[in-house]
C-alpha cells in the first residue's frame, strides 16, 4: 500500500487546508492583537519604573498559566458577556472557538514583545538621544527617528518569540471549538491514530519554523539596514498567510457543521453523520474534540448544527436534575427542556452508552465483586481512573453518595488508555463506557449498579435552532434513527480503537453504515 493510499494519511492530508487555514487565521489575529496592545504599553512604560514593573509582572504571571487553562477560562467569561450584551443591547456574539482563542493567545504573546521593546529602547546609548535633542529633535522625533530604528532588531526578536509561542499554543484551542492543527493531535490521541498525532505535530512544527525563519530574515535586515531582506521577509510572510487562508475564502459557507466530543465513539458517529449528509448532497464539515458543556452551548448558539449527545449527560450534567427518572420520563423531560432552548431532539440512535465501573473479570471473580455494592467494601485499598471530566460530573457524586465509595487513589487519563491501564493492573477500577468494545477485548466486567445511581444514557441526535425545520437534514439523518444497537456500536468502537489504517473513524463509519443501512 502506498503512503497516499493509506486512509489515515489521505484523511490527514485532506484535512490540511481547513486545519492549517484556521490555525494561521487564529495565530495571525492573536499576534496582531497582542502587538497592538503590548507595543504602545511598552512605549508608555519605558521611562516609568513602577508601570514597567507592573506590566512585566502581569505578563509574566499570564505566562505561568497553562495554555489550555487560559484558553478554557475565556470561554465561560465570553459566554456570560454574550448573554449580557444580548439581554441589554440586543446584540450577541459567538463565544465559541475563534474569539476566546484569539483573546487568550493575544495575552500569551505580550510578554516577549513588552520585554524586548522595553529592553531595546533602554539599551540605546544615552549619548545618541542627547545628540538627537541637541540638534533640535522633539521627544517624539527622537523616538521615531532614532530610538525605534535602533531598537527594532531587538523588538523583532521579541516578535519572533511571540509568534512561535502563539503558533504552538494554538494547537490547544481545539477543546474550545477552534479548528486548528491541534485537531489532528486531539483526535489522534483519542482514537489512537498515531498518524494523525505525528502529522499534526510535524505540521505545527514546520509552520512555526518557517514563520520564525521568515521573521529572522526581517530581523537580520533591520540589523544590517538591508531593505531587500526586510522587503523579502515581509513579502514571504504575506504570501504564506495568503496561501494558508486561500481555501477559507473558497469553502462553501452553507456547510453543515457536525460536532463531536472527545472520545472514539463520538468521532465515529460524527463521521457517519457527515457521510450521510454528503450522500444526500449536503456539504458537511466536522468540529471535533469538544467538551460536553462547550458542545451543547455551541449547538444552542448555532456554531454547530448537529451532534450526538446522551440522555444521562444532559439530564445530570447539563440540566442539573437531581435524582433519576425512568427512561421514558427522563427523555420526555429532556425533550421539554431542550425545546425551551429551541434545540430539537430528532430521535434516538438505538443504543445506550452509560458510565459504568469496570474491572478485570478474573480479579472481580477472585474478590467476589459483582456489583458496586460489593466493590464498596474494597474501595479503600484500590485506585480508580476516569476520563478528564468524570470526577467533576454529578454521576461521580451520585455514585459516592449511593454506595459510600472512597478510593485510595483517583487518576485521570485519556479514555482509550484507561482500559489498558486496568487490564495491566496499573489501576484497579475504571469509569468506562458500556458501549466500548475494549471491555470484551481486555476481559473486563461491568459492575452492576443495583441502586441505579447512574441515569440512562440513550444516544440521541440533537439539531441546532437554525436547523430545526430543515427537511433535507432531517431526511438525511432519519435512516440512522433506531438502527444502531449496542452490539453493533461496541463492534464499531472496537474497530476504531485499533492502530491500523482500517481503524480510522471515517473507515469505521463506512463499515457501520454498511451494517445498518441495508
Amino acid at each position: 500500500m502506498s503512503l497516499l493510499s493509506d486512509p489515515r494519511w489521505s484523511d490527514a492530508i485532506g484535512h490540511l487546508p481547513d486545519y492549517l487555514g484556521n490555525h494561521v487565521r487564529v495565530s495571525v489575529t492573536a499576534l496582531l492583537l497582542g502587538l497592538a496592545a503590548s507595543f504602545p504599553l511598552a512605549l508608555m512604560a519605558r521611562n516609568r519604573p513602577v508601570m514597567r514593573s507592573v506590566l512585566l509582572s502581569v505578563a509574566s504571571i499570564v505566562q505561568t498559566v497553562p495554555g489550555l487553562a487560559l484558553l478554557a477560562l475565556f470561554y465561560p467569561l465570553l459566554l456570560a458577556l454574550a448573554a449580557l450584551t444580548s439581554r441589554w443591547f440586543g446584540l450577541g456574539f459567538s463565544a465559541f472557538g475563534f474569539l476566546p482563542a484569539v483573546l487568550a493567545l493575544a495575552l500569551y504573546s505580550m510578554l516577549p514583545v513588552l520585554r524586548n521593546t522595553i529592553t531595546g529602547l533602554q539599551g540605546i546609548d544615552p549619548a545618541l538621544t542627547e545628540a538627537a535633542r541637541g540638534v533640535g529633535m522633539t521627544p517624539r522625533q527622537s523616538l521615531t527617528m532614532v530610538e525605534l530604528p535602533l531598537a527594532l532588531p531587538v523588538i523583532m526578536a521579541g516578535i519572533r518569540t511571540a509568534a512561535v509561542w502563539v503558533i504552538g499554543t494554538t494547537t490547544l484551542s481545539t477543546p474550545i471549538g477552534q479548528t486548528s492543527l491541534g485537531n489532528y493531535i486531539f483526535a489522534g490521541l483519542q482514537t489512537q491514530n498515531w498518524v494523525f498525532v505525528l502529522f499534526g505535530c510535524i505540521a505545527a512544527a514546520i509552520l512555526a519554523l518557517v514563520v520564525d525563519q521568515l521573521l529572522a530574515l526581517i530581523e537580520s535586515g533591520l540589523r544590517v539596514r538591508s531593505r531587500i531582506r526586510v522587503t523579502a521577509g515581509i513579502a514571504l510572510v504575506a504570501a504564506l498567510i495568503a496561501v494558508a487562508l486561500a481555501p477559507s475564502f473558497t469553502r462553501m459557507k452553507s456547510s453543515y457543521i457536525v460536532g463531536a466530543k472527545t472520545f472514539t465513539e463520538q468521532y465515529v458517529l460524527a463521521a457517519l453523520i457527515s457521510q450521510r449528509l454528503r450522500a444526500a448532497g449536503l456539504p458537511a464539515t466536522t468540529r471535533e474534540g469538544l467538551g460536553s458543556n462547550v458542545i451543547f452551548e455551541a449547538l444552542v448558539n448555532g456554531d454547530i448544527d448537529v451532534y450526538v449527545d446522551y440522555s444521562g449527560t444532559l439530564w445530570a450534567n447539563q440540566f442539573h436534575n437531581a435524582g433519576i427518572a425512568p427512561r421514558e420520563k427522563l427523555l420526555a423531560g429532556i425533550k421539554a427542556t431542550l425545546a425551551q432552548r429551541n434545540v430539537t431532539l430528532l430521535g434516538e440512535l438505538g443504543f445506550e452508552n452509560a458510565y459504568a465501573l469496570v474491572m478485570p473479570k478474573a480479579r472481580a471473580d477472585a474478590l467476589n465483586i459483582h456489583s458496586i455494592d460489593d466493590l464498596a467494601a474494597h474501595a479503600g485499598t484500590m485506585s480508580i481512573a476516569g476520563d478528564y471530566e468524570f470526577f467533576a460530573r454529578p454521576e461521580w457524586a451520585a455514585l459516592k453518595k449511593a454506595y459510600g465509595l472512597s478510593f485510595h487513589e483517583q487518576r485521570q487519563m485519556q479514555s482509550n488508555f484507561m482500559y489498558a491501564a486496568v487490564a495491566s493492573g496499573e489501576v484497579d477500577v475504571i469509569a468506562g463506557y458500556t458501549s466500548d468494545g475494549q471491555i470484551a477485548r481486555y476481559g473486563l466486567t461491568v459492575l452492576d449498579d443495583s441502586r441505579h445511581a447512574i441515569p440512562p444514557y440513550d444516544a440521541i441526535v440533537l439539531l441546532s435552532p437554525r436547523r430545526a425545520d430543515d427537511p433535507k437534514l432531517r431526511a438525511a439523518l432519519q435512516p440512522l434513527l433506531g438502527k444502531i444497537d449496542i452490539a453493533t456500536m461496541r463492534e464499531a468502537n472496537l474497530r476504531a480503537s485499533g492502530t491500523d489504517a482500517e481503524s480510522s473513524p471515517v473507515v469505521v463509519a463506512g463499515w457501520l453504515w454498511n451494517k445498518i443501512g441495508k
